[in-house]
């Protein structure tokens, strides 16, 4: 059993005030037979009234709105959670009874949004590349273990080339990016290769140096087995999910998972700031106490586009065809 305080503060600035802003939170531990929630407490500036929600996935939503002018918003989650570590995969069904059973999935409504893949002009492209990533006719673990680690081998693990935008081509083109990219490529290959996976938004609470993800959110996948359940992969560190993960929530990709997001009335111009900080009872090497947020975005007061005079237009028109009789 592991013990971690998890801090996650996220800070937004606007250059001018703001108001009617309605927020959607997706920073709620997830208890499961793995994880025990402690304690958690969440605080929000202005200190308006959360309503929470279990969505279709399961994962406990908080809402919120401020209606009042205000140039800053924060939102700060405190939690205490234990961890226990899993039971591995015993595998022992022939590869055949496995894949069969798995077949029998794509009509559950339960499997059904995990099992199919995003629409993607890579398609051909990949389904022809999983036939040199996976062992012909393994078993489904054993394939999802090569998926991953192939998307951990083969793949640049580098901040700042990607956004939460980015489409899966400029991802596989790319051949880089941070922990949200690595998960939905792997979702991607373990849905053209038949495994229900879904995206999985948490934190990664670091024993040593080295872990990549440590001191910001995290994400990474789970896959279904038969006969077993479902079983973490994390591709950006290439391991099994155990007990140094700790879920905020799961869905069929990020929109489904975004830990913060909202809209509101006033200026576009704003500055996000995102802090992470965990512990586990002893100093852990390399994730002191931030001075500074870990994550910072810019956003300046987008461009309007200039002012259509519909007459004009018309009068633009009736000439162009003029000049084409």
């Amino acid at each position: 059993m592991s013990s971690y305080k998890i801090q996650h503060r996220t800070r937004y600035v606007y250059a001018a005030p703001v108001i009617d802003c309605a927020n959607q939170l997706m920073i709620y531990p997830l208890p499961d037979e793995r994880l025990t929630v402690k304690s958690h407490v969440v605080r929000i500036s202005q200190h308006p009234e959360v309503a929470l929600f279990t969505d279709y996935f399961g994962n406990q939503v908080g809402v919120f709105s401020l209606i009042q002018p205000h140039d800053e918003l924060v939102i700060e989650s405190l939690a205490e959670v234990e961890t226990h570590a899993i039971q591995f995969p015993m595998d022992e069904e022939t590869a055949e009874t496995q894949w069969a059973a798995l077949a029998a999935l794509c009509t559950d409504a339960a499997f059904m949004d995990f099992l199919r893949p995003s629409p993607s002009g890579l398609e051909a492209e990949l389904r022809q590349a999983l036939g040199g990533i996976v062992t012909a006719g393994a078993k489904p673990l054993k394939q999802a273990l090569e998926l991953s680690e192939y998307v951990h081998d083969n793949f640049q693990y580098q901040q700042g080339v990607t956004s939460i935008e980015t489409p899966l081509e400029d991802i596989w083109r790319l051949r880089a990016g941070v922990c949200q990219d690595f998960a939905h490529l792997l979702l991607h290959l373990l849905r053209l290769n038949g495994l229900p996976a879904r995206y999985v938004s948490g934190y990664v609470c670091p024993r040593e140096e080295g872990v990549r993800g440590a001191g910001a959110t995290h994400a990474w996948v789970e896959v279904y087995l038969p006969f077993y359940g479902w079983l973490g992969l994390d591709p950006t560190n290439n391991c099994i999910v155990n007990d140094g993960h700790v879920r905020m929530a799961i869905g069929r990709h990020f929109a489904d998972c975004t830990p913060v997001k909202g809209t509101y009335k006033g200026t576009g111009a704003h500055t996000l700031e995102v802090t992470v900080h965990i512990e586990n009872g002893h100093p852990i090497a390399g994730n002191d106490a931030p001075e500074t947020p870990i994550y910072v975005r810019q956003a300046p007061t987008p461009i309007a586009p200039a002012a259509v005079n519909s007459y004009r237009k018309y009068l633009d028109w009736e000439q162009q065809q003029q000049q084409q009789q």
